[in-house]
């Protein structure tokens, strides 16, 4: 329960908003308990001051009596002293602590306003207030009032009161107000972790509420993401590796099988020879198919590195076209270049020859006799641009966004001799981008493919 993050979160949250309530309220307090008991005061002295200023008109004995039975009536005391402390009037029984204010005022002061001389109400049992009387310049005399303090704590208990209901009704809808919000934001929270435990165990079908325009949203939106990519990787793994074990099953079936009929007692020379040169021939196939296997797997680790230098395109190409030339005159396909000799690229040549050795084969081998395959070289700014264009069978539009997809073949059942692998031009597209250029591939069927290469000349400088 307390390693939970609903409770981490609820709690952090319960704290500072406890800690903050606190000093409002405490703030709130203590201005509304200091202004009633500012209020009493100032009653108090008004009251004092209001009885010198009567007693200032007529300072005799029947004022002395009339004030004195008003505030009989009321919840004060007033006593009033003559001009050196001695009593002459009082409304109701003077205590012990009226009567040490009373001595304790200096009445040698040439004091003109009323004035709070006792306000510890929380100490003393009574608070007072006095006002001197001047009558033609002197003091004659001095008015005292006296205030119960036991109705100011009264008043100020019953405050307390109300703030302690109202604080507990506060804490109460905090916490719950902290146990909706952090139940809000964390149930999507355990979610996500159910789904990623799924996702752990293999089951990559999770079901995430996206809808949400927030952070958490967003992570949902990932997760779920992953989930389809993780599941779409593990349809495209199973499907590889079926491919895989097909196409590894294939040549080794030959080569088994073969060999198998070579070590019969009545097979002649000439078939050795024929059923030799089968073996060779599929063992080859097999050797270019681990080959581009480890290049895949290195690509996969990234562990797949080209060393880039300054290229001649044009002696390259030739190079490459003077060992292809033979296959395209067997098959009597015309092969033409058009490469300027000034256009220059910083690539890695051998990767580069790779790349176009797969376009070229793939390019005769579905190519009919008597066609033309054409290669060019152009630039323009900083970018060389490779074409190279077949009068081949061409590729079906739908088959086109697959063609760079491991093991794809456009036709399921064509033979390796006219299908290859299916793994050519996934190389050949991960070398040319990690040259930072593009492949691109157009096509029509009966009239032709198009692969067109694009590359930053660059220069030693990258």
């Amino acid at each position: 329960m307390l390693t939970k993050l609903s409770f981490k979160i609820g709690f952090l949250f319960f704290i500072f908003i406890l800690i903050i309530e606190s000093l409002l309220f405490f703030v709130l307090y203590t201005n509304i308990a200091n202004g009633r008991i500012e209020d009493v005061l100032d009653d108090l002295l008004a009251r004092a001051n209001t009885h010198s200023e009567v007693l200032e008109m007529n300072f005799n004995e029947s004022t002395l009596e009339h004030v004195g039975i008003m505030e009989s009536a009321s919840d004060f005391v007033v006593v009033v002293t003559d001009e050196e402390g001695k009593v002459i009037n009082h409304s109701d029984t003077i205590q012990q602590e009226m009567r040490q204010v009373v001595e304790a005022i200096d009445y040698n002061s040439n004091q003109t306003e009323g004035r709070i001389v006792e306000d510890r109400w929380d100490d003393k049992q009574y608070i007072a207030a006095e006002s001197p009387v001047n009558i033609g310049g002197e003091q004659r005399g001095h008015v005292f009032m006296f205030a119960d303090t036991g109705n100011v704590k009264k008043n100020v208990n019953q405050l307390s009161n109300q703030f302690i209901v109202i604080a507990l009704l506060t804490v109460g809808l905090t916490i719950i107000t902290i146990f909706i919000l952090s139940r809000f934001i964390t149930h999507p929270v355990i979610k996500m972790k159910e789904a990623t435990e799924q996702l752990s165990l293999g089951e990559n079908q999770v079901e995430l509420h996206t809808n949400r325009k927030d952070e958490l949203g967003e992570l949902a939106e990932s997760i779920t993401k992953l989930a389809n990519e993780l599941d779409q990787l593990k349809t495209a793994r199973n499907e590889f590796l079926a491919s895989i074990s097909h196409e590894l099953r294939t040549p080794l079936t030959y080569i088994k099988g073969y060999a198998d009929i070579i070590n019969r007692q009545d097979i002649t020379e000439s078939e050795v020879k024929e059923y030799t040169a089968i073996i060779r021939e599929e063992s080859e196939h097999l050797s270019i198919l681990i080959r581009n296997l480890f290049e895949l797997a290195k690509m996969d680790r990234n562990r797949f590195t080209i060393h880039r230098e300054e290229v001649s395109l044009r002696k390259l190409i030739y190079s490459i076209a003077n060992r292809i030339k033979p296959a395209f005159s067997e098959k009597n396909i015309a092969f033409s270049i058009n490469c300027p000799e000034n256009i220059v690229a910083f690539v890695d040549p051998e990767r580069f020859e790779q790349v176009l050795v797969n376009i070229l084969d793939n390019a005769k081998k579905h190519s009919s006799e008597g066609s033309n395959v054409q290669l060019e070289v152009s630039q323009m700014g900083e970018e060389v641009i490779v074409t190279t264009t077949d009068e081949g069978e061409g590729i079906p539009e739908k088959d086109l966004p697959y063609i760079f997809d491991r093991l794809y073949r456009v036709e399921k059942s064509r033979s390796r001799e006219s299908g290859g692998s299916g793994l050519g031009l996934t190389i050949a597209k991960e070398i040319i981008e990690t040259h930072g250029g593009q492949i691109e591939i157009t096509s029509e069927p009966g009239e032709g493919t198009i692969v067109v290469i694009r590359l930053l000349r660059g220069g030693n400088n990258e």
